[in-house]
């Protein structure tokens, strides 16, 4: 008899249970179902937008192509739709400006690489990039109180192309005939960490032609193998 009032009870507390429940999810289900409906619209939304950004991207990339194909060049890629990107667009423009260098128009590459660094000042790397490549492009013609001013803001510790810059100055040194000055902010980048193997060689060969002892790797040098043991 016990074990039947035992029984009796528990299915009226999972009645009630049940009974509970199904007016909690009366009153509050609605709320489920919309987190759960957000959720996967949400998911769904990410999905179609890295879809559209990839497929934006890659019609950007063939119009890029295609331009480098064309007869004019320079025209075709500043006609390139960026596809609503300012980074695209500054892209392009330094194609654009590359292709100009080549054809002997440094004045004109340069402007077209400060209008495109002016054009991102939001993204740090494209513009000191852009920056860095218009003074290149210039090169000794280039106003030297411009250049140095540009210089010496992507030269600053922990800029982008902190390296690149620094190396700038040296060539701007040595076209200036201040050799002794050259040679010392040479061998101060040189000591700096995050070199690149090409950037080493480089300034080595400037100090070379400068008439200075280039730098020395550090470390151990190439070890020779050992003998073989005799048999």
């Amino acid at each position: 008899m016990a074990n039947q009032n035992d029984s009796f009870i528990d299915e009226v507390t999972e009645d009630l249970r049940r009974d509970r429940l199904f007016r909690l999810f009366r009153r509050y289900g609605w709320i489920v179902l919309l987190a759960i409906l957000g959720i996967v619209l949400g998911a769904a939304w990410r999905e179609y937008s890295r879809s559209q950004h990839e497929t934006r991207a890659e019609v950007w990339g063939d119009a890029i192509l295609a331009a480098e194909q064309a007869q004019d060049r320079v025209a075709a890629l500043s006609a390139v739709d960026p596809q609503g990107g300012a980074g695209r667009k500054a892209l392009s423009e330094m194609l654009a400006a590359g292709f100009e260098a080549e054809a002997g128009l440094d004045q004109k590459a340069a402007e077209r690489l400060k209008a495109a660094a002016d054009a991102v000042k939001d993204d740090p790397v494209l513009r000191d990039l852009a920056l860095l490549k218009a003074v290149m492009a210039a090169g000794p013609a280039m106003d030297a109180a411009e250049r140095d001013r540009i210089l010496s803001e992507l030269s600053k510790a922990g800029a982008p192309f902190e390296l690149l810059a620094l190396e700038q100055k040296a060539v701007a040194l040595i076209g200036a005939g201040r050799k002794e000055d050259a040679i010392m902010l040479i061998g101060q980048i040189q000591q700096k960490d995050g070199l690149s193997e090409p950037l080493r060689r480089r300034l080595s060969e400037m100090m070379i032609t400068l008439g200075a002892e280039p730098e020395r790797a550090e470390g151990p040098g190439p070890q020779s193998m050992p003998a073989p043991a005799a048999n």
